[in-house]
């Protein structure tokens, strides 16, 4: 896998991210502004020379990596390992409705814990295990690839706390992801590195890294 890049991607704008309410599996369309800020990205990123998107089954992801496959002439590959959390109850609701009904279970997994996501939805350990399953599954036998997930913010923060190593109750250290805004990762020898986070623009390279080379070895 040395030098393959993972960039994920997170969906366009959706009325529920307006309103701050838990989508999850919830299949919510995005609305005009995140029509408008996924193609203004898939120009950028049609620039970086993607060699394959996989995305997400919801449809909010789907469009968003269509609009790269429509400049790229890549197909995308669909795998519903790469949905957001299963938010169980929660889904639907507001951040201040699940405050007020499942205040202790809430704040318990906002704080990072691993319970479940609203009592019958997912585990962060489980999102991240069924996505960094499936980039591995498209990366396998690769080098030298620059493969585009089409995500969500939740498990986009999954995979990059389980590829870099963190402590599970430190992933939340990793900000997020503004919609149609993207992380990417580059494998070294040793390890993942994340070599831009929340990033609307061509990435820059690293210069000067630790006083000396442009990458890590």
């Amino acid at each position: 896998m040395d030098g393959n890049r993972v960039l994920l991607w997170r969906h366009g704008q959706t009325d529920w991210n307006v309103v701050n309410r838990f989508q999850g599996h919830s299949d919510i369309p995005l609305n005009e502004v995140g029509q408008y800020q996924v193609k203004h990205a898939a120009e950028i990123l049609a620039g970086m020379k993607p060699t394959a998107i996989i995305s997400s089954d919801l449809q909010r992801a789907k469009f968003t990596a269509q609009a790269l496959a429509d400049l790229t002439g890549l197909q995308v590959s669909i795998d519903e390992n790469l949905r957001e959390t299963n938010g169980g109850l929660w889904e639907g609701k507001t951040g201040k409705e699940n405050r007020e009904e499942d205040f202790q279970n809430f704040i318990r997994w906002i704080d990072g814990e691993d319970n479940p996501a609203g009592t019958t939805g997912e585990k962060r350990s489980e999102v991240a295990a069924r996505a960094v399953g499936a980039i591995h599954k498209a990366l396998e036998g690769k080098t030298n690839q620059l493969l585009v997930v089409a995500t969500h913010g939740g498990t986009a923060r999954c995979v990059l706390g389980d590829l870099l190593k963190l402590p599970l109750s430190h992933w939340g250290v990793i900000g997020g992801l503004s919609n149609a805004s993207w992380s990417i990762l580059q494998r070294y020898p040793r390890q993942w590195n994340l070599i831009e986070h929340n990033a609307g623009s061509i990435p820059e390279p690293v210069y000067g890294e630790e006083s000396g080379a442009a990458s890590p070895e």
